[in-house]
């Protein structure tokens, strides 16, 4: 499936490649590096942060109360009757189920927020990029973050190809470099940008 997927991806850059010729233009864009530098992105950061200490303060309660019951049980068990005894065994695997559970949710719950909450940041980052990239003649624009955890789309590429910062500007936010670049302006190889030549 990989392969068939970088197979694919070569075509594309290879037809692209030939029209080219026909004077169409190929950028991309680094969405995270976009994303960084918008004034949105440390309001929804602050949310999801927010969040997550809840969550976490709460599994915490519950893990705590949790080790509390077990180690009374754990003292007494000896002393306790049968039905004690099982009636309290009852409660620690509820306990337990209720953490487990409650751990899924929150995890689950925090993935959602995050989608909902950066949904309207990328509609906007995407209405920008065919701005730019109808304003400036790009017949193709690919994100150059997609597909880090193994391959970027982007393998190799000019750097006025990079039209991360044009969609900001465009955005009404100024460019800023994320790390420091020695003797490189930031507009032309931002943090994360496309591979050297």
């Amino acid at each position: 499936m990989k392969n068939k997927f970088l197979i694919a991806l070569f075509a594309i850059f290879a037809l692209a490649t030939a029209n080219v010729n026909a004077q169409q233009k190929i950028g991309y864009i680094s969405l995270d590096y976009i994303l960084a530098q918008m004034p949105e992105a440390k309001q929804v950061e602050t949310e999801l942060t927010t969040t997550k200490t809840q969550y976490d303060n709460m599994y915490q309660q519950k893990v705590k109360d949790f080790q509390t019951k077990l180690a009374d049980y754990e003292k007494n068990a000896a002393t306790m009757a049968d039905v004690i005894k099982a009636d309290r065994e009852k409660e620690l695997q509820g306990m337990q189920s209720s953490i487990e559970e409650f751990r899924q949710n929150s995890s689950t719950s925090l993935q959602k927020k995050q989608a909902q909450l950066l949904q309207p940041l990328l509609k906007k980052i995407e209405d920008n990029m065919h701005g730019v990239a109808k304003e400036n003649g790009f017949a193709f624009v690919f994100n150059y973050d997609a597909g880090q955890g193994t391959t970027p789309i982007v393998l190799h590429a000019p750097d006025d190809a990079n039209i991360s910062d044009l969609v900001l500007k465009r955005m009404g936010v100024t460019p800023k470099p994320l790390t420091p670049a020695p003797a490189t302006p930031a507009a032309t190889t931002p943090a994360g940008a496309a591979p050297k030549k």
